[in-house]
């Protein structure tokens, strides 16, 4: 009898022993581990080159923001294109000429120097912020208007020992804040500043101020023009020399009309039978002496100095109860008057000395109103043509005053605000 073949047994349907099967997932697992090794290997890598182009990026992007800021356009003023570096400039300096002019001032006008500016607001419709961007365009529209003119009209100006001074008034400030140059520009006029990317802008407000003060110069008016102003405005320039004393009322907070009434009489009693012995002949410093109080005696005794004398008085400087009565052109020398400030539970004497103009004083005061008030209408009539433009909606003010229906062409004011670039 034939012996038969035994079935040939496959490798993978041998009967695998407990460390047969140990061996094999082990095997499996070695594969795994360097398949996982591998692919870590290759996704570590580019990780790694995603991780080094975004450093690249964000360096990049950086760059780009810098470039952006100082050649790229924020606002346009006129037909010039004005990049963040230069509107930073101009608006860092008109916000510290702010503070420096009104000093402890703003905490009563509300604004908080601790805080952002766009955070406070300065009306209904506008924050501070607002208000200081629409200063800063005002400016910047004014110093290009003065720029483009002097150079269509060839004005030149050396500015060379301007621009010095300047520098030097930096460097100082840098070193009295113990900092840097570098630091002191960027803190001081925005974060893209150096020294020198603000110098054409520091030289642009030289050149400015100095034409501006040309302006005012050929602006001077003549010996006939002041007298005639004068003659028309007497009572701006005048000044007048008088004597007064005042008797004020002890009124009660919680005082009556009658009570009122009652003190108001004894005061004018008392201010009447001052001014009948002034008219007697009685001196007008020992009565006030008389009259005043224990406290305000001392004022009086000095023999060297008339204290109840006021000399050189203009009229808008003078108590509002008392100066029509003074510029009143029927006065002449010693009259004298009982004048009741009823608002104020008030009564004065007042004696009339003199009122006159000081030409030497005046003449030169009514020259620069009218060089300054011609120069102003003069810019304001270059400025038409420096409306401000805002493609980037990066000015909130004109979107305000878009949405109120308001002109959003810059009102600018041809003050000495070109003295901005004095800081």
């Amino acid at each position: 009898m034939a012996k038969k073949n035994a079935p040939e047994v496959k490798e993978e349907q041998k009967i695998q022993t407990k460390y047969d099967r140990k061996m094999a997932e082990r095997k499996a697992q070695e594969k795994k581990d360097k398949r996982d090794e591998k692919i870590f290997k290759i996704v570590s890598s580019v990780i790694g080159i995603v991780l080094v182009l975004a450093i690249v990026i964000g360096i990049g992007s950086t760059i780009v923001k810098k470039q952006v800021a100082v050649n790229g356009t924020y606002i346009q003023v006129g037909d010039r294109d004005v990049s963040r570096l230069e509107y930073d400039f101009y608006y860092n300096v008109c916000v510290g000429n702010y503070l420096s002019t009104y000093g402890s001032l703003v905490s009563y006008m509300g604004l908080d120097t601790t805080r952002d500016f766009d955070e406070q607001p300065y009306d209904e419709n506008l924050t501070w912020k607002d208000m200081f961007d629409q200063m800063t365009v005002q400016q910047m529209a004014q110093t290009f208007a003065l720029i483009d003119d002097a150079k269509a009209n060839g004005f030149e100006y050396d500015d060379t020992a301007d621009l010095e001074e300047r520098m030097t008034s930096f460097k100082s400030a840098a070193d009295s804040a113990g900092v840097t140059e570098a630091e002191f520009f960027k803190s001081t006029f925005g974060q893209y500043a150096t020294k020198s990317n603000l110098t054409p802008f520091i030289k642009d407000g030289i050149l400015s101020v100095a034409y501006y003060n040309y302006l005012d110069e050929q602006n001077a008016p003549s010996a006939e023009e002041i007298a005639n102003y004068y003659n028309e405005n007497p009572l701006n320039y005048d000044k007048v020399d008088y004597r007064s004393f005042l008797f004020t009322a002890d009124i009660a907070e919680d005082a009556s009309e009658e009570d009122i009434s009652k003190a108001m009489t004894e005061i004018k009693e008392k201010a009447d039978a001052f001014k009948e012995a002034r008219i007697n002949g009685s001196d007008f410093e020992q009565l006030c002496m008389d009259n005043a109080s224990e406290e305000a005696k001392a004022n009086y005794e000095d023999e060297e100095t008339e204290y109840c004398l006021s000399e050189g008085q203009r009229h808008s400087y003078t108590p509002s109860a008392i100066a029509d009565w003074l510029y009143d052109d029927a006065r002449k020398a010693n009259d004298i008057e009982v004048i009741e400030d009823t608002d104020n539970h008030r009564c004065y004497v007042v004696e009339f000395v003199n009122r006159y103009y000081d030409a030497e004083e005046s003449d030169a005061e009514i020259s620069d109103t009218l060089a300054t008030n011609a120069t102003t209408e003069y810019i304001s009539g270059l400025m038409e043509n420096y409306d401000i433009k805002d493609p980037k909606g990066n000015l909130n003010y004109l979107a305000v005053q878009n949405a109120d229906g308001a002109d959003t062409s810059s009102e600018t004011t041809a003050t000495a605000a070109t003295e901005d670039t004095e800081r």
